[in-house]
This record gives C-alpha cells, structure tokens and sequence, in this order.
C-alpha cells in the first residue's frame, strides 16, 4: 500500500518541484526538436540542389567515391575555399583561401596541403587561354554560370593535381568572423607585429605579436595579413598558409567539443548564411551524426614553399608532387584507380 504525504506543505513542495522539472523537461524536448529542424534546413541550404557528376577536361565523368560507397567508411578529399565579397573590395569573389584536405576515418589520420592563392595554374592544364594566378578561377566560373562554378572549380583542380577531390566547400569571410565570435574567439600565437590599412574596402588590419585572445575579425586579418603600409615586415604566402592551418586546427577542437543547444544553435545560422558546398543533403546529414567519427586524430599540414617570379609564386616540382602524394596517401586505391587521368 502506498504511503500517502500527509503534510500540506511537504505536498505542496513536491508538486512545484514535479512541475518546474516537467517544465523544462519539455521546453528542453521543444527546443531540441526545433534545433533538429534547424539542423536540416541549414543543410538543406549548404547542400547541393542535387547530386552531380563531376567531368574532365576531356568532359569524361567519374563518380566520387562518396556517392558509391558509405563515405564514412572511404577517405575523402575536400577543397576548402575562402572568399572576400565586402563591397568594394577590388578582389571580390578570388579564392583568398585554398585548401586541399584529405581524411581517413579508418586511420583517424588527415593531411591538409595549403595552396598558395599565387600559384600559376599554367593554360595548357587549364584549358584556358592564358596562365591564371590559383585564385582566379573560382571567380571566374562563377561569372560565367554561378550555378555550375562549384563543380567547375572542383574539376578543374581534380584534373590539374590528378587528385580525385569528392567535394568543394566556399565559406566567405564575413561569416568566418561571426563563427569565430560565436565560438567565443580564438587564442592565438601571432607570428610578427602587422598593420595594413586600406579606406577602399575598410581593411584596418592592427595586430601586435604573441600570445593573445583574438575576436573573429582579428582572427581574420591574422590569416589574411600579406602586405603593409604602416611600417611592419611583410608577410609571404607561406607564412600564410602556416596561419591558415593553424586557424584550421584550432577551429576544428573547437567545434568538436562545442556543447549545448544554444551555442549549436547561433553556429547553425552563421553556417547556413555563409556556406556553399555541392554535398548531396542526404550526404550532410551523414557527414554531421558521424562528425566527431570523423575528425581525424592527428592532422600533417604541408606548406608549398616557391619563389616569387612576378606575377606567380612558382613551387618546384618535385616538392609539389611530394604534397599531392601525401593527399594521395590518404585515399584508398579505389579512388586513385578510378580516377581518370590526362596526362
């Protein structure tokens, strides 16, 4: 027989706390489910409209391996992007940031090789009709058809470095500096004292060397820092790439122990305001419930070191053909057989 609270008060107690408890126990199931809504219209944003075959420039096709096989289970290769669209930036649109970034879920092992934006892309790799600065052609396929620039620019690199690149993400500066607020900053080691400032496009670039917390612009004109006019050294695009990839990593950490639906929240809004990817959604999907499977344990980043030949940072052959073969390292022998080659 169960026992009865005789005491009014005692009773009263227990209901207010029963009560408090079912009321956040289910705003907290209310707003778990709005942010699994919000997950998969984010998604449903970044994402593809629809799966595509990638083509040569002979206009051949391959399939990614991605779109054959569990993903999870094969390497994958992505080239990551940057851009700059702030009004007035003479530069709107170039790929300030590129990086080729191969992960084996098998091995938890990544590689990450940093392409400098002033890299010749010689025309007869290209198939156009002059040599173009790396930088140049995510730009310019996308003047040309916006809807197709994704796949263009992810072929035409899959083609030159003769690596099978499944997917290629664009994410723009501006959303970069609210992700990296919205994660509270980043602490970071600057290299050298930069300043550079430019009324055109509002750059105001004021950063003093060591250990310091930045905010997402800070951490932005860290990355980007190349040139000055204020009286501090220059920066080479080596030095850049080594900032680029250290920014990476730490993003990386950052966004694995990420926690609470509050923060997942503000994240999600930032990416899918700020995002483009030619990922299938159902491809996403799987990518985010296996995200921290994913993440590689230990990542080798890989600068391309040249000398500077006006216009183009020219890279010794040998050195190049070392950094794809780490990437190549990473992928399974499915994809590089598969991969159909020109040369």
């Amino acid at each position: 027989m169960k026992k009865m609270i005789k005491n009014p008060r005692i009773r009263k107690v227990m209901t207010s706390v029963l009560l408090i408890t079912g009321l956040i126990v289910g705003a907290a199931s209310v707003y778990a489910a709005f942010l699994y809504n919000k997950l998969n219209q984010t998604l449903d944003h970044i994402a593809a409209p629809e799966a595509t075959k990638a083509s040569n420039l002979n206009g051949e096709s391959f399939v990614p391996v991605s779109q054959a096989t569990n993903p999870i289970e094969k390497p994958l290769t992505f080239l990551l992007t940057a851009i700059d669209e702030r009004e007035g930036n003479e530069g709107s649109l170039n790929t300030d940031v590129m990086m080729l970034f191969s992960i084996n879920p098998k091995t938890h092992q990544g590689t990450v090789v940093s392409i400098p934006r002033d890299l010749e892309i010689e025309a007869d790799k290209s198939g156009l009709d002059a040599s173009h600065k790396a930088n140049y052609f995510y730009a310019y396929y996308y003047n040309k058809n916006r809807d197709t620039a994704l796949r263009e620019t992810k072929r035409l690199f899959s083609d030159v470095y003769q690596v099978p690149i499944d997917y290629l993400a664009v994410i723009n500066f501006e959303g970069f500096r609210k992700l990296i607020d919205q994660l509270g900053g980043m602490t970071v080691e600057v290299d050298m004292d930069m300043r550079y400032q430019d009324d055109s496009d509002g750059t105001d670039i004021h950063l003093n060397k060591g250990i310091q917390q930045l905010n997402g612009k800070q951490v932005l004109d860290f990355i980007r820092y190349r040139k000055s006019n204020l009286g501090t050294a220059e920066s080479s695009d080596m030095e850049r790439n080594q900032r680029e990839q250290l920014v990476l990593n730490q993003l990386l950490d950052q966004l694995t122990t990420l926690n609470g639906l509050t923060a997942w929240a503000g994240v999600l809004d930032i990416i899918g305001g700020s995002i483009k990817t030619d990922i299938p959604a159902d491809e996403l999907r799987t990518f985010t419930k296996s995200y921290r499977d994913l993440k590689p344990a230990t990542v080798r980043y890989i600068q391309l070191k040249g000398e500077w030949e006006s216009p183009y940072l020219v890279v010794k052959q040998q050195d190049l053909e070392e950094a794809i073969g780490a990437l190549r390292g990473q992928q399974s022998s499915e994809q590089i057989d598969s991969q159909i080659r020109t040369d």
